[in-house]
């Protein structure tokens, strides 16, 4: 008797808890995006006929089901601190923490995405470059680098991977900047560099190419809270990052202009700050083409900067050394449509990647 009613008590309990969540899935509010993932979450499919003979509704709906699922954030971090505290893994959805940094594990080298990215860079060259233009590269090491060994993790050879890349790109003078980094230089819940610490960067990537920059900095700092792009993915309890961002009278006196949306814009957009990924404070983010004018440059020299990410937080300080920077990023714009846009006549010209996009060059047009 004891048995049936213990039976009967789970399974009334079974169908309470069944039912509750078919009905907060039901009625529950759906989000479209998540900030914590930095991504849109996946829509709920259209139901035809079509769809469901091929198995491609359901296959859809599994990946709505996930998505739309009550208190998801909650659960992924549960999940996530399972997976750390209890199993031990060493990582979750590819990011690992080490010495209170995350990071993205990044192995193997990826040879053919590291030659299509040489490609392009050579496509440009041939396309619009003479012996006029002082031609420059260098690679940005992503924090893995400095994290990865210590933590045990796999990694690439960034020794190895520069030296390709000068080897293949010969038609560029390289400059090498990782022994100025160190994972301090990142913050610890984000891809990228911080730029109050790269200011020996710039000087280094300005004194190779010849211009010289302001030393008369002042360093400010964004008064909210900043949680990176791994702190979503890893859904771990990791303290938020501060952004800080460096101005001088070049840099408060600069005129960018933002081709791909007709429109001028602040150096620093800080109502990007406040937004869902505050890094895009700096020139407003991963846009296709933008031109720095620094109207108090002690020169007439202009640089052509293509870039990823990583160069939006940089070109503000390599400003002041430039009467003119244009900021190119290919992973958004054709580079036959370049010459509508850009003088590349007598001007220097840097290729500034990071090794994560080097890695994964196939968006590079």
């Amino acid at each position: 008797m004891y048995g049936k009613k213990k039976d009967l008590v789970l399974c009334i309990l079974f169908g309470i808890l069944f039912a509750g969540g078919f009905l907060l899935c039901l009625f529950l509010p759906k989000e479209t995006y998540s900030d914590s993932e930095r991504r849109l979450l996946s829509p709920m499919p259209e139901l035809t006929a079509g769809k469901v003979w091929s198995g491609r509704f359901m296959t859809d709906f599994e990946d709505y089901a996930v998505d739309a699922f009550p208190f998801r954030d909650e659960f992924r971090r549960i999940k996530a601190l399972t997976a750390a505290n209890i199993f031990f893994r060493q990582d979750n959805n590819g990011i690992y923490v080490s010495d209170g940094f995350l990071a993205s594990l990044e192995y193997p080298m990826n040879q053919e995405s590291f030659l299509h990215a040489v490609e392009r860079f050579r496509y440009v060259y041939e396309k619009y470059l003479t012996e006029e233009n002082q031609v420059y590269l260098c690679v940005i090491p992503d924090k893995n680098c400095f994290l990865a060994n210590e933590s045990g993790h796999l990694s690439i050879d960034y020794g190895d991977f520069e030296k390709q890349m000068e080897s293949h790109a010969d038609f560029a003078e390289y400059i090498s900047i990782a022994g100025l980094l160190e994972k301090d230089d990142y913050y610890r819940t984000d891809t990228h560099w911080r730029q109050e610490r790269i200011i020996d960067v710039a000087d280094c990537l300005a004194q190779a190419m010849g211009a010289v920059l302001s030393k008369d900095y002042e360093i400010h700092e964004w008064d909210q809270d900043f949680y990176g792009v791994y702190y979503g993915q890893a859904a771990l309890p990791i303290a938020p990052d501060q952004i800080r961002y460096v101005t001088t009278e070049a840099i408060r006196d600069c005129e960018v202009y933002d081709w791909q949306n007709q429109k001028e814009i602040p150096v620093y957009d800080m109502e990007k700050a406040s937004g869902r990924d505050p890094y895009e404070m700096f020139l407003s983010g991963s846009l296709s083409l933008l031109t720095i004018k620094n109207p108090n440059a002690p020169t007439d020299k202009r640089l052509i900067l293509f870039r990823d990410s990583f160069g939006s937080s940089i070109a503000p300080l390599l400003a002041a050394g430039y009467a003119q920077i244009d900021l190119v990023d290919i992973r958004y714009i054709h580079p036959d449509y370049l010459g509508q846009f850009v003088d590349f006549e007598d001007c220097d010209v840097l290729f500034l990647y990071s090794t994560l996009v080097l890695n994964h060059s196939d968006t590079m047009k």
